[in-house]
């Protein structure tokens, strides 16, 4: 009788110990994900807080180009307001658009190109681009290895009893499969 009592305990303790590391491993896997969102939403941040200044430089060459201005400004402002990773999504690409746009005006303005404040401003929304893009990357990844673990068994028996849910990928639009058309 005391032999079968210490097998289950035994047996009830490598559960508990699996429950518990089980647990702790999906909770760890979530929080890199949160984290990795957390850097995109630094680097969409940083592009944000220098297209004022971007703006504000073109606004002086080409203060008759106020539409494609606006644009910028209307999207930098709904990429603000983005809640969820969807919306997010939506607003990069409309801002992305209206940034492409705001460049073929620059195209029409040598004076402007030729501007050492601007290129240096262009410069670093080049670079912020390519940090957005590493950004995406890494939290897709990171999406990728957690939706993975909840998925597969046996952690998915313990993540869904314990409320974890599937992440969402940061996707690109679907106009962003084709390249815009610059003209001159």
């Amino acid at each position: 009788m005391k032999k079968s009592w210490i097998i289950g305990l035994g047996i009830l303790g490598v559960i508990l110990i699996w429950i518990f590391s089980s647990y702790n491993g999906l909770v760890q896997t979530e929080e890199q994900v949160n984290g990795q969102w957390a850097q995109v939403q630094t680097q969409l941040q940083r592009r944000s807080d220098l297209i004022p200044n971007l703006v504000n430089t073109v606004k002086g060459y080409a203060s008759h180009e106020k539409d494609s201005i606006q644009a910028v400004a209307d999207a930098r402002a709904k990429l603000g307001g983005a809640k969820t990773v969807e919306e997010t999504a939506k607003a990069n690409q409309e801002l992305s658009s209206a940034l492409s746009r705001l460049l073929v005006v620059v195209e029409n303005y040598p004076n402007l190109k030729a501007d050492a404040n601007f290129r240096a401003l262009q410069d670093e929304l080049a670079g912020t681009e390519n940090r957005i893009a590493v950004a995406r990357k890494d939290y897709n990844g990171s999406v990728q290895a957690y939706n993975l673990k909840i998925r597969t068994l046996p952690a998915s028996l313990i993540a869904g009893s314990m409320g974890f849910q599937v992440k969402p990928y940061f996707e690109a639009d679907q106009n962003a499969q084709s390249a815009p058309k610059v003209q001159f």
